[in-house]
């Protein structure tokens, strides 16, 4: 059975869905791997390195797609009203396994089931402990959240450690962090690295425990409400008019008194909640700084503009997009290998062909299409 890398054409996407390592693992599975021509060039794997873990070139995405079993994709394939019709290239009966964005694509869904193609998406990979090794959220997450303390850091005009020198000494900034998931997490331990005094905020009380380890503050409106804050699958759930109301007075306290602030909150299927508003803004120092990671999902701050650092009452607000493909080369390994786990799942033991098991928890929570329909609950009656 062969399985296809194609080259990532969407906006701002860098990574590729299999690194030259991966493609070995594939390889010991007992597959035919083909790449296409330049799909790794971005994220700094070049061709000749897929060559000699033993891939097939391709020059072009119709001759790759073309007889291809399985297709491995970081983002969901182009359709033909974007352009370019990639999904309809994969052929009849193939498995397409990427971050399909069913939320937020769900008219491709109907694509994909039209073309009998078995659609899996990524994202949708339970938060259990026989999964956490396919969680492309949390990998990506991780980087992300990385990141957007780098990128504040490029925008903050000032230093984030505190430095004592014969000329004076410099005070450390003050980073809070909106959201103690994945990312939220790892911009704390980021920014606590660089020296900063953080603080965090999250609606679950579980969070707590993990923000203060990391040697950060915790500040949140406890009340009732907040024990049932979290969903069975460990993503917050949206709260009620009056939370909001109270969390939006604390933090509108708490933030007057921050140098930088990392937005990180998102809902699935949900647009991102709007937790720093424009009076909030106002009242920040000048030359602060807020990087909203939900920038593509609504974003969390009321000014911030996709792709775009926007200087808003003196404060900086980057909204870059698909932050984590501004790491490409990590970002891309890491992707690879949550897919190399999940091939692996659904792949025989005696090597080189797929044994779905499609009772498995795992396998029911990605599978979007198959056999010509939609079949995943979540999207039958929705799309």
């Amino acid at each position: 059975m062969k399985i296809a890398i194609p080259k990532e054409r969407r906006p701002y996407e860098r990574r590729v869905a299999a690194t030259p390592d991966a493609v070995k693992k594939y390889r010991a599975l007992g597959y035919d791997v083909a790449v296409e021509a330049g799909a790794g060039a971005e994220a700094s794997y070049p061709d000749d390195q897929y060559g000699a873990a033993g891939a097939t070139i391709v020059p072009d995405t119709a001759l790759l797609l073309r007889d291809a079993d399985i297709v491995l994709k970081v983002q969901r394939p182009m359709n033909e009203g974007e352009g370019r019709n990639e999904a309809g290239l994969i052929k009849q009966g193939a498995l397409l396994i990427g971050m399909l964005n069913p939320y937020g694509a769900r008219g491709d869904l109907d694509i994909y089931a039209s073309g009998h193609v078995t659609a899996m998406s990524m994202e949708l990979i339970p938060r259990i402990t026989r999964a956490q090794s396919m969680d492309v959220l949390s990998s990506q997450s991780n980087l992300a959240g990385y990141k957007s303390v780098l990128d504040a850091a490029e925008q903050f005009g000032r230093a984030f450690p505190m430095m004592m020198t014969a000329a004076g000494t410099v005070p450390p900034a003050r980073v809070m962090v909106m959201g103690a998931g994945v990312a939220g997490l790892q911009a704390i331990a980021t920014a606590r690295r660089l020296g900063a005094i953080v603080s965090a905020t999250d609606v679950r009380p579980v969070a707590r425990e993990q923000v203060e380890s990391l040697g950060a503050t915790f500040v949140m409106v406890d009340n009732e409400e907040t024990k049932a804050a979290e969903t069975q699958g460990g993503y917050a759930k949206e709260m009620s008019d009056d939370y909001k109301r109270q969390q939006a007075a604390l933090i509108a306290e708490t933030i007057k008194k921050q140098d930088v602030v990392i937005c990180t909150a998102l809902i699935p299927g949900r647009a991102a909640p709007k937790l720093v508003t424009e009076d909030m803004l106002r009242t920040m120092k000048p030359g602060s700084v807020v990087v909203d990671l939900a920038v593509e999902q609504g974003g969390n701050c009321a000014l911030s503009e996709a792709g775009k650092v926007v200087d808003a009452h003196g404060v900086k607000i980057v909204g870059h997009r698909n932050v984590p493909s501004r790491i490409a080369v990590d970002a891309s390994a890491l992707y690879a290998r949550n897919l190399v786990n999940f091939v692996t799942l659904i792949s025989a033991k005696d090597g080189g062909r797929l044994a779905v098991d499609w009772a498995d928890d795992i396998v029911r929570a990605v599978t979007l299409t198959r056999d010509g329909g939609i079949v995943h609950p979540q999207f039958v009656q929705n799309v």
